[in-house]
């Protein structure tokens, strides 16, 4: 599976079928997915907490930490798709309707650049 060729269905899907295979659905209910979205996003967090600016590009050449990075960060996505699901969220609509929205909030002329 690679971003260019999979649908945001197929990631449903992939998602379903694990929490299906393990008869968790009674676990993934709306307050658990949030709870563990926020956890799995404060792991990601943590591998760049306490790091100045200036050793962010070395994150990037560390295979370890990307990998680990890359796990958090499918973590974060399992769980925000699985909500989604949960509560019938069309996650395409929603993340265009939201960028609409962003738009009108912060002009480009006004915001090129910087973000007050």
């Amino acid at each position: 599976m690679n971003d260019r060729d999979t649908t945001v269905q197929e990631l449903i899907d992939l998602v379903e079928a694990f929490v299906a295979e393990r008869n968790w659905q009674p676990f993934h209910d709306p307050k658990n997915l949030s709870a563990s979205i926020a956890i799995e996003a404060a792991e990601l967090m943590e591998h760049f907490q306490w790091l100045r600016t200036d050793e962010l590009p070395a994150v990037k050449d560390d295979p370890a930490a990307m990998n680990d990075i890359r796990e958090e960060l499918a973590d974060v996505l399992a769980y925000t798709v699985s909500f989604a699901k949960t509560m019938n969220i069309d996650l395409s609509a929603a993340l265009a309707d939201k960028m609409k929205k962003n738009a009108k909030k912060y002009p480009a002329e006004e915001f090129r650049g910087r973000f007050r």
